[in-house]
């Protein structure tokens, strides 16, 4: 880290244990993603309201290079558990923003779009093309929203491909 661990305590006495505890934990962040430009890490006590005891909350603020990442998460009775749940967010969103820098983030596939092709309208079925050039069979239950009978040859639909008992078939299929 390039900037020192800052740790704020609001409204209650920071001990040495709890210390070296939210050091520990901010270590082990930087073998997730070594980047981390600076952290803070708040430790308050809301408002007490209708509940009884005291509850915790943790907040950390990581400057990461590009952003900033925030973890808040639902106060704990419990000094450590509020913490340990602070820091697994904290992991968690840096690992995620790890991947992003990588470009490892999982794209969606585009769903293919086709026209279609041999329509057999009193039988309930028909044939649409793909970009591919191969003819993919469809049936009248497939078509979304009961929109068959809209269906004329050349009507471009997108749809989604599965193997079926006789080759693949769309499912899915819906008029763009």
């Amino acid at each position: 880290m390039q900037l020192p661990l800052q740790i704020t305590a609001r409204d209650f006495e920071l001990t040495d244990s709890i210390e070296a505890v939210i050091r520990e934990k901010t270590g082990k962040l930087e073998t997730f993603y070594d980047r981390i430009l600076g952290c803070r890490v708040v430790i308050e006590t809301p408002h007490r309201s209708h509940h009884k005891g005291i509850l915790y909350n943790v907040r950390i603020y990581l400057s990461v290079p590009g952003a900033d990442l925030v973890v808040k998460r639902e106060p704990h009775e419990d000094l450590y558990v509020a913490i340990r749940d602070a820091f697994d967010a904290a992991r968690r969103q840096l690992q995620d923003y790890a991947r992003r820098q990588r470009g490892e983030v999982k794209s969606r596939e585009a769903v293919p779009y086709a026209h279609v092709v041999q329509l057999f309208r009193d039988e309930g079925y028909g044939f649409i093309g793909n970009v591919d050039g191969r003819e993919i069979y469809f049936h009248r239950n497939s078509v979304v929203n009961g929109d068959f009978d809209q269906l004329e040859v050349g009507t471009q639909v997108r749809y989604v491909e599965e193997q079926g008992e006789e080759g693949p078939q769309a499912s899915s299929v819906v008029i763009v």
